[in-house]
């Protein structure tokens, strides 16, 4: 008993294990970076679109008869941030259809492009340009001033809308190497595709499956 000695026995199943427990957060990790992705994305052109219909600046225009309301919306004030957050949903579609480098670039332009529609719509809420144009257009009188400017918070909101597009991007590049494109599931099934049937020889008695026979360029007189 002097010559035996305690070796330690290899424990596979806890490896297994350990490595099995590392391998399911990364999978649910990507999961959670993709519906997040998806999320901040749409949510953020749809809040960009529809905070750019509404009124941005306000304001009383001085006429012969006195004050003349006005109210522009945020298209008449800029259209930067709708262009870009269009360009940001195109750009979020096509991050399924690519991989590799042009999945980056595509992640990228949909991050510059949250970025655009925020920096356009917070500069677009203290500009009054707009409203001194229709006042212009309204009154007839190029140099018709405006009276008791206000300004709303949609600017803001749709700023806010191009900081989700930017997260998106965001997301994209950091972990969008883990997402699955528009065919992957076909790609990385491992399933066999089911191989065509073996063609059996025409029935002589059936004249359509000779015909058909001769149509392939087959010889319907060849036993199979």
């Amino acid at each position: 008993m002097e010559g035996v000695s305690a070796v330690p026995v290899p424990q596979p199943r806890a490896r297994t294990a350990d490595s099995a427990s590392g391998a399911a957060p990364d999978s649910a990790g990507s999961r959670r970076s993709l519906a997040a992705g998806l999320l901040l994305g749409a949510a953020g052109a749809t809040v960009v679109l529809l905070a750019s219909g509404q009124t941005w600046a306000e304001g009383d225009a001085a006429t012969g008869g006195g004050a003349l309301p006005l109210s522009v919306d945020g298209q008449a004030v800029t259209g930067v941030p709708a262009a870009l957050a269009v360009v940001g949903l195109a750009a979020l579609v096509a991050v399924f259809a690519v991989r590799g480098a042009g999945r980056r670039i595509v992640a990228a332009l949909l991050a510059l492009s949250g970025l655009g529609a925020t920096i356009s719509a917070w500069a677009g809420g203290s500009d009054s340009t707009a409203l001194d144009e229709e006042a212009a257009r309204t009154t007839g009188d190029a140099a018709a001033t405006i009276h008791a400017i206000g300004h709303t918070a949609w600017p803001y909101v749709t700023a806010a809308g191009g900081l989700l597009i930017l997260l998106a991007g965001l997301l994209a590049l950091r972990y969008g190497s883990r997402w699955p494109a528009m065919s992957g599931k076909y790609e990385r099934d491992g399933t066999p595709r089911p191989g065509k049937a073996p063609r059996t020889a025409p029935d002589p008695d059936r004249p359509e499956d000779l015909w058909k026979a001769l149509d392939r360029g087959e010889d319907p007189t060849r036993e199979a």
